[in-house]
Formats: C-alpha cells, structure tokens, sequence
C-alpha cells in the first residue's frame, strides 16, 4: 500500500461520518437511527422510570404497603436483569431490528395484559397480576438498550460515539421526565388503565419509528490493524476491565434508583409535599439529568477522559447523597430537601452515556451486544436489589439511613472503576 492509500485510509477510519464516504446519505441517516433509539428507549423509561414516580397514589389504589410497593417496583427492574444478557447476545447474533421489534411489541402484550387483569380493584389476584405485568414488561422491554446501544455504535465513529451514546441515554431521563410530568396526575385523575394505555402508545410509536429508520451500518473497510484487533481481542465475557465497568456501573445505579423510587415517597412523608411539587421536582431531575448526559458525552469526547469522568461522578454522588442524609437526619425544611434531591438525582443521572461508551469500546465491535447486555444486567439486578434494601433500611433507621447507605454504594464504586488508561 503506498503512503497516499494510508493516508486516505487513516482519515477514514477517524472521520466523524460513518466509513463509507461515497453516500453522503448515509452520514444522513445515523441521525435518524439515533433518533429511533432514543425513542425506543424513551418509551420504555417512560415505564421503568415513569411508574415508580406514581408510588404515591399507586400505594393509594393498589392499598399495598411499602414492602409490597418495594416488591412490585423491584420486579420491573428484576425482568430487566434476567432479560438484558440474553437480548444482548441475540442482537449481536440476530442484528438491531429484529430484537428491537420483537421487545416492543411483546412490551405491548405485556402492558395488556396489566389492563386486562391488573387495575386496581379487580380481585385477590390483582397485586400478583400487577407483579407478573410489571416483570415480564420489564423482561421484554429490556431488549431496547442493548440493541439500540449496539445500532447507534454501529453507525457513529469514536470521536462522536460518546455524544452519541450519551443523547441515547438522554432518552431515559426524557422518558421519565415525561413519566413524572403526566403519569402521577393521570394515575390520580384517570386511573391505571389510562396510564397503561399512554404507555402502550408510546411503545406502538416506537415500534413506527423502527420500522421505518433502523437498519444496518453500509459496509466499511477499517484498517488492517483493526481487524487484527478485533479478532485478538478477549470475549467479553472474559474480559476483566468489561466486568470492572459493568460492576461499577449496576452500583452507582443504586443511589439513582433509590431517588427516583422513593425521593416522591420521601418528600410526600418527611416533607408533607404535595403532588404537583412532588411531580415538579422529579421531572427537573429528569430534565437535568437529560442535559448532563448530553454535556458529559460531548466534554469526554473532547478530552477522552471518559474513565477519569466516571471516578468523578462516583465521588460527587456520594458527597451528595451524604448531603442528603445529613439534611435528613438534622429534620431540615422542605426547600433544602427538595433542592439537594433534585442536585443529587441529577448528579447522579449525568454519567450513563460515558459508561456505556467505554464498555462498549472495551468489548469490541463485535461484542457490543453482549457487552451492554451485561452491563444492563447488572444496572437492573441493582435496580431489583435497591428497591428491597430501601423499605427495611427506612424501617430500621428511617431516611437518613436510606441517603446514607446509597452515598456509601457510591463511595465503593470509585476504586472499581478502572483508573484512567496511561497516554
């Protein structure tokens, strides 16, 4: 190869459009496969993360108690964990598309059947109903992040994967923030059955979205080196630094979940906040988390720092979340809680998009599926384990114990980072 074919193929392999420079199309085109991911992923955080923020007047309705509350909340999480590591390993398999429209379309089933046998008031069954709905929605739905996470990788070169991932990620917040915006007043105003019905819309204009945008990458021809790379390079399930990720990731997920779980639930009973401010600071916490992925996404990026930027989010979250104990423990007002809440949910939210990017890039391309699988699989297994721990912790030591606990989950998770690789 003479040096001019070098150099053009160093550029290509670098450039900031996808690798196939003769469709300009193309370069087009990732934008809108980014967009049916964040949709698909916005509609499924308008589940997880949507429902959690009705606590209160899903307590009210279903007449559960908190562990119960605990449970039913927990095993939405917990599908997602059981569900994540196989769909990753599909979608590397089966590609995007087709595990994408086959978790849409069975989250659907799944939130009929919630309307059919799950409303409150429908019998002695209906809390174990509302337990298998909640489960096997979350097991079905969970397709969307490794499989929209592996498409957007796909489509977008590492200089930009970070910005890219990260407005992914901006889905969940967005999601959620839509979820804490109308899922509360329409629980209270006109039931579960509407709620389940929104949701059900959003996934059906997803599954639209999908049909009509997301396909494969064009072909590419990465370097030699590259290729050689790729081939050498440890299965991702055998590779230690993925695990690193994935473990760290899953743990600092858990003062996230505690927030978003329970931060309505605290306010309402320590605080006596009403609905509508309930439902006003979550969905900043959402919005602010939404505006800090993209930010961090594009400041790593830049710098390529991304690991030296997780070891940060670690270390202020659990300064934060210390912050919020202590509040809680000294009996503070309303308005200082509900600021450090929302600070630390936002703080808290900001580093998703990096994580995912750095396991993804560590597991090769080959192996994103199965990489994010992973980390999802722990990020959820937390999720089902956080939303156990926090009702006996309240109980025995009540919020301060809560706040506490999580900043010490946060404070651990900054030595199983990996530090900074060395230029």
């Amino acid at each position: 190869m003479d040096r001019t074919a070098a150099v053009a193929e160093a550029r290509d392999a670098t450039s900031s459009t996808p690798a196939n420079p003769a469709a300009p199309a193309a370069a087009r085109h990732r934008w809108k496969v980014l967009a049916a991911g964040v949709a698909a992923n916005a509609s499924f955080s308008a589940i997880f993360s949507g429902i959690p923020v009705t606590s209160v007047v899903l307590r009210a309705d279903y007449q559960l108690s908190n562990a119960q509350l605990g449970l039913a909340l927990g095993l939405l999480s917990l599908g997602v964990a059981l569900g994540e590591l196989p769909w990753g390993v599909l979608t590397d398999r089966l590609g995007d598309r087709k595990v994408l429209l086959t978790g849409l379309l069975g989250t659907v089933a799944a939130l009929w059947l919630l309307v059919l046998f799950a409303l409150p008031g429908q019998g002695a069954t209906t809390f174990r109903w509302l337990c298998a709905g909640l489960m096997l929605a979350g097991l079905l739905g969970g397709s969307v992040n490794g499989s929209s996470g592996r498409a957007v990788m796909g489509w977008f070169h590492d200089g930009e994967r970070g910005l890219a991932m990260s407005i992914r990620q901006t889905a969940v917040p967005l999601g959620g923030g839509i979820g804490a915006l109308l899922l509360p007043s329409l629980a209270a105003h006109a039931g579960f059955g509407a709620v389940y019905g929104a949701l059900i819309a959003g996934c059906l204009a997803s599954v639209w979205l999908t049909l009509l945008w997301l396909r494969e990458p064009p072909p590419s021809a990465p370097p030699q080196q590259t290729i050689r790379q790729e081939r050498a390079a440890t299965p991702a399930l055998r590779n230690a630094t993925v695990w690193r990720l994935a473990l760290g990731t899953g743990l600092l997920c858990a003062p996230q979940v505690a927030l978003i779980s329970f931060g309505g639930i605290f306010l309402h009973d320590f605080s006596h906040a009403g609905l509508v401010l309930i439902s006003a600071v979550m969905t900043v916490v959402q919005v602010g988390a939404a505006v800090s992925r993209i930010a961090s996404g594009r400041w790593t990026d830049r710098r390529g720092n991304r690991r030296g930027f997780l070891r940060g989010c670690a270390l202020l979250s659990a300064g934060l979340f210390a912050l919020l104990g202590g509040l809680a423990f000294s009996g503070a007002t309303l308005v200082p809680l509900a600021l450090s809440l929302a600070v630390a949910g936002i703080a808290v939210s900001a580093w998703h998009g990096v994580a995912y990017t750095e396991l993804a890039v560590q597991a090769g391309p080959a192996q994103i599926g199965t990489a994010l699988g992973l980390g999802n699989s722990c990020v959820f297994t937390v999720f089902f384990l956080t939303a156990q721990a926090v009702p006996p912790l309240l109980q025995w030591r009540g919020w301060a114990a809560v706040w506490l606990a999580m900043a010490l989950v946060a404070l651990a998770v900054w030595p199983l980072f990996p530090p900074p690789e060395k230029p």
